[in-house]
């Protein structure tokens, strides 16, 4: 059967209150992807809602040939989307149970919990003239502006707006320790759930970014050509995590995911920026120790350890410059394993798309921004709400560019295949392949591919060399630079090009891929084992260099490996790998330049799928506006009532299960596309599943449940 993974990366959002809706999208991504890694494993899913994920799964194994792995490899957060990410992580990572997450939105995001207790009214005549500025806040004016709330939670919400704005001027009505203390719980919670099985591959890394914004900025050198050096002040950071075998950055420590989870959410204005003191105090507080502080300051804040002044780092919300976080998540594409079939999506959350900070006057118009909104909307609202249309022409021109490496190897592969037919003559199918033959017919590939290139064989050896220069790790890179001055290109080359052996085997690997597409009788199991057993020896010398590895003793073991697992092939599947792998010279001197250090690993074009209310109609039409009460007060309006955070987290996991169906079945081929009536089906019975796996928790919002099953069983899902 066909293997195929569909691999997400993750772009979590800011959204102030709506982070509650966001994690129910989230933990349906969790829900999917234990699901999946159940089905893989052959054992039972974990819960009723990732069952119905399963048997989705099952459905299309059974129906289309194809086998298909979800994972959500590559996580990127800004603000409260921060800590859905950071949460979702370590559940991935860990496979323990995302649930305390839930527990501490429904349960402590609410502004009666955030509040300081300094900064709480002192009496109940304190700073009563401001209630006007609850219209204001609100958006709204006169008194009417509570027209909008629901007649069950408009006196809750009364009193705690009323509490929120007679909270002290002129500093954050939000506690930071507070804040701190909550993450922490949270992360205490999560550790004391059972560990299950990682929810990755166990050669897939999983990388968490979490932008941060540096407040004071620190100095960055610029290089120019005159003056030859200036320095610029520089405010954006990313914090990164990576759990992977054998790296040092993993997503273990709960003191360095509180640390990132609070500066990232540091909402301007409303929490006081964060300083390591402040977790300083709150560990001490606790009696708790931060094992590995040190070097964990000085790795996610560089400049401030070279001037000695971590300590002083003042630290806000990472949506201030970066709300949609794509950058660093394109920047992970780079070395990726590929052991098969790969379709990558970029996934991002966007909580109320089109709903923006603009007030509109009683004719229907927007209105002309006045002073004091100019300053405050360029200082906060403009910067969060900016579109995403960079990131997607990035993407965009990276699939371009993949598309076009792929024509190049396709229309060169009838002339190498030629070449390398008519080099070995008929002895390349007489026999099975010995160790010492397949490495003797390598080196003879690699000195004819090199002469077919003439002079432009010159300028490969060049990038060949500078990459690898420019790559050496500090340790070694004084004899790497030597060697490059001492020895010949080819003896350089067989002493220190690993990246030229990973290539080749990915390579092999990414044209297995599309001989089983083409052939799906065909048994290249043994072959593709065997690479990807002897890549991980490339990868591991990759990551930690050694100057006095012997690579043509590697070499010697790759081919002996891959020799043996073609004799055990068939005899008329072992023609294909053979000339790729034989072939890849060739193709590597044609294509070095074009992939501009990505690698061949997973070098596919790019998808890009939201998730909002908007997309999400089959249950409700009218988006955002129609399902969330977050949206209120300016994305605030869930922290002022659990009904409303309730109601908010119930749709996002109604919404995220609605799109994770959709794009797992985008996945598969338009030929062989499940029937509608599967999918709505499919659909309708994760709806139902969420509804009772939530109805237990969610008893303030009883009566929308009942609503929503009476809406899902009047539906005619067989033509939805």
């Amino acid at each position: 059967m066909r293997e195929k993974e569909l691999r997400l990366a993750l772009i979590c959002y800011g959204g102030i209150s709506l982070a509650v809706y966001m994690h129910g999208i989230t933990k349906e991504v969790w829900h999917l992807a234990r699901a999946s890694r159940a089905f893989h494993d052959d054992e039972p899913a974990p819960s009723p809602t990732a069952a119905i994920y399963a048997q989705l799964l099952e459905t299309i194994a059974s129906t289309t040939g194809l086998k298909l792995r979800v994972l959500a490899d590559i996580i990127a957060g800004a603000s409260a989307g921060g800590i859905n990410g950071i949460f979702l992580s370590q559940a991935i990572a860990t496979g323990q149970s995302i649930d305390p997450l839930t527990d501490l939105w429904l349960e402590s995001a609410d502004v009666d919990s955030l509040l300081d207790p300094l900064a709480k009214a002192s009496h109940r005549f304190s700073k009563i003239w401001a209630t006007p500025l609850v219209w204001a806040f609100a958006g709204r004016q006169g008194a009417t502006w509570d027209d909008d709330l629901d007649s069950e939670t408009r006196e809750e919400i009364h009193a705690k707006l009323t509490r929120f704005v007679r909270a002290r001027w002129f500093e954050p009505p939000f506690g930071g320790e507070a804040f701190t203390r909550l993450l922490l719980a949270a992360f205490d919670a999560m550790g004391e759930q059972k560990v299950g099985p990682r929810l990755l591959p166990d050669e897939q890394p999983l990388d968490l970014f979490v932008t941060v914004t540096d407040f004071h900025g620190h100095p960055e050198t610029l290089h120019l050509n005159s003056p030859p050096q200036i320095i610029e002040n520089e405010h954006r950071l990313i914090f990164s995590f990576r759990d992977a075998p054998g790296d040092s950055v993993a997503l273990d420590n709960v003191e360095n995911l509180a640390f990132a989870a609070r500066a990232t959410a540091s909402f301007p204005g409303a929490f006081p920026p964060f300083t390591a003191a402040e977790l300083d105090r709150v560990l001490a507080s606790e009696s708790r120790a931060w094992h590995d502080r040190d070097d964990f300051l000085t790795r996610v804040l560089p400049r401030r350890a070279q001037s000695g002044l971590i300590d002083k780092a003042v630290l806000i919300d990472g949506s201030v410059l970066a709300n949609a976080p794509f950058r660093p998540a394109i920047e992970a594409l780079k070395q990726r394993p590929a052991r098969r079939e790969v379709d990558r999506r970029f996934v991002y959350i966007d909580p109320k798309p089109g709903i923006r900070s603009v007030k509109i006057n009683r004719g229907g118009e927007a209105e002309i921004p006045g002073f004091f909104t100019t300053i405050f909307g360029a200082l906060s609202d403009i910067p969060r709400e900016q579109p995403i249309r960079d990131n997607l022409e990035a993407l965009e021109l990276r699939s371009a560019r993949i598309k076009r490496m792929r024509l190049i190897v396709e229309k060169l592969r009838p002339d190498v295949e030629a070449s390398v037919a008519g080099l070995f003559g008929r002895t390349l199918f007489i026999d099975r392949p010995n160790p010492a033959r397949l490495a003797g017919w390598r080196q003879r590939a690699e000195e004819r591919a090199a002469r077919d290139a003439g002079h432009s064989y010159v300028s490969y050896c060049q990038l060949k060399m500078a990459n690898i220069v420019d790559a050496a790790p500090p340790a070694i890179s004084s004899v790497v630079r030597h060697d490059s001055e001492a020895l010949s290109p080819l003896d350089f080359f067989a002493r220190h090009d690993i990246a030229y052996r990973i290539r080749r085997l990915r390579f092999l690997g990414r044209s297995l891929a599309a001989f089983e597409h083409d052939r799906p009788d065909a048994h290249f199991e043994g072959v593709s084992e065997a690479l990807y057993g002897q890549l991980a020896h490339y990868l591991d010398l990759e990551a930690a260099p050694d100057p006095d590895a012997d690579l043509l003793a590697l070499d010697g073991a790759t081919d002996a490996a891959i020799a043996d697992a073609l004799a055990a092939c068939p005899k008329a599947d072992r023609r294909a790998p053979l000339l790729a792998y034989l072939g890849f010279p060739f193709y590597d001197v044609a294509t070095l330049a074009l992939l501009q250090g990505e690698g061949f690993d997973e070098f596919d074009e790019i998808k890009v799928d939201r998730i909002s209310p908007d997309e999400a109609q089959s249950i409700r039409t009218g988006g955002a506006a129609a399902t969330l009460k977050g949206i209120q007060f300016n994305s605030f309006g869930a922290f002022f009532s659990r009904t409303y955070r309730e109601n908010d987290y119930l749709w996002g996991r109604l919404h995220g299960a609605e799109r994770l169906v959709d794009i797992v079945v985008s996945t598969l081929p338009v030929s062989s596309r499940l029937d509608p009536a599967t999918v709505a089906a499919t659909k309708q019975a994760l709806f139902h599943a969420i509804l009772d796996e939530e109805a237990p928790r969610l008893r303030h919002i009883a009566p929308l449940i009942a609503t929503l099953r009476e809406e899902l069983d009047a539906k005619n899902w067989r033509v939805a």
